[in-house]
């Protein structure tokens, strides 16, 4: 009787996501439908960008090809380096800062923007190696990049995103939109 509990326990508790961090979303990144991403923000303000379920890369079983931090000739997010207890040394990034670009084996390219002004922590090296952790985990080991606000802008970096029943409803809109003839 006491397996049955646990395991009915196990699989009603939420995620490491769920749990610890509040999901934001920007939709339509830079006015192009469909291009959404997650934010990810923990209680220490500490905030990871990932792709929302939404975006196109994560749709009709598209693959791939690559993942360049390579931003222009002159800024790679590779080269990102911190240290120390205020991150010292992390890129500086705006709003619309590009992290990276993806490529999937039909060609089209995605730009992947912060979407939040912040210092960058780290990005995600094993996406480099395992693409595909990219589609099978976006909200977890498949994340884009780390992102630490400054302390006096972390409550209002929210401003410009949505919440989780906001971006629903956006994206119910969305579906009704597409599903009526022109």
């Amino acid at each position: 009787m006491d397996c049955v509990e646990q395991k009915d326990t196990e699989a009603n508790a939420p995620s490491v996501v769920d749990r610890y961090y509040t999901r934001w979303y920007r939709p339509d990144m830079k006015g192009k439908t469909c291009e959404d991403h997650c934010i990810l923000q923990h209680s220490n303000r500490i905030c990871v960008v990932t792709l929302a379920h939404t975006h196109p890369i994560l749709q009709d079983g598209r693959t791939i090809k690559s993942i360049n931090y390579q931003i222009s000739n002159g800024c790679s997010r590779l080269n990102n380096k911190v240290s120390g207890k205020s991150k010292r040394g992390g890129q500086f990034l705006t709003d619309f800062a590009p992290l990276c670009r993806i490529t999937c084996t039909d060609e089209t390219e995605y730009t992947i923007y912060s979407c939040i002004r912040g210092r960058l922590l780290e990005v995600n090296e094993n996406i480099l190696e395992t693409p595909n952790l990219l589609l099978e985990k976006p909200s977890t080991d498949g994340y884009i990049a780390v992102i630490l606000p400054k302390f006096e802008e972390s409550k209002s970096i929210t401003e410009n995103l949505l919440s989780r029943e906001e971006f629903e409803s956006v994206v119910a809109k969305r579906r009704v939109d597409q599903s009526q003839p022109s």
